[in-house]
């Protein structure tokens, strides 16, 4: 698998004060794990934006290259946004070695047009859009594919159905459900169905509180 590289420097200040005044000058703080440490982090928002986009939905390793030479090998666990704004705030990255087996998650990419739907007028639906993995480094997809094409309408792929490669182990139930193509009548009646009950429904209750500031201390 192709890696990105990202020049990163150890973070010798913490706090949200030092966060804010890195990203006034085109720095993201970050965080990298490893085995229940962790360590503070800074990238430059242009590599680490263009990463972020480049690994959207998908699983990408990616090289941290430190200014004292070493390099570490990690996974985006996460990223933060400005809800207002859509800024990138930060970013965790856990450090993987390629000898240790991981537990993950990848996205399953729907491919094809299902005969139901193409011939038949049917509707597709999505199912699980991502599953459980375990693997070493080395074998991590960027996504699954699942070919759709044969699925006629009343009929199901799931999780079983997937064609993984070699050293790969999937860990969600093999029952769950990732695709089913329904026809436009059965679809209608079930959203009739839901809209009756939703109609019949005791009106909920919203209990007001206090906002919290939920934003992390970098």
């Amino acid at each position: 698998m192709e890696r990105m590289n990202l020049a990163t420097e150890v973070r010798k200040e913490t706090g949200k004060g030092v966060a804010r005044s890195l990203r006034r000058n085109g720095v993201i703080p970050c965080v990298i794990y490893r085995h229940g440490q962790s360590t503070p982090i800074q990238i430059s928002r242009k590599e680490l934006v263009a990463f972020v986009n480049a690994s959207y939905g998908q699983q990408l390793l990616v090289n941290l290259n430190f200014t004292d030479g070493t390099t570490k090998l990690a996974l985006m666990k996460d990223h933060q946004l400005d809800y207002l704004k859509g800024a990138l705030l930060h970013t965790d990255f856990y450090e993987v070695s390629m000898q240790e087996t991981l537990r993950l998650s990848v996205a399953v990419l729907l491919v094809g047009v299902p005969v139901g739907v193409k011939r038949d007028g049917g509707i597709l639906q999505s199912g699980l859009r991502e599953i459980e993995i375990e693997c070493l480094p080395d074998a991590i997809p960027a996504h699954i594919e699942l070919d759709v094409t044969d699925v006629e309408i009343g009929h199901s792929l799931h999780v079983n159905d997937l064609k993984v490669q070699s050293g790969i182990k999937v860990l969600t139930d093999p029952v769950e459900v990732l695709a089913t193509v329904l026809s436009t009548a059965l679809l209608a009646s079930e959203q009739a169905s839901g809209e009756g009950a939703e109609a019949v429904k005791e009106p909920e209750v919203i209990k007001k509180g206090k906002a919290e500031d939920k934003e992390k201390e970098k």
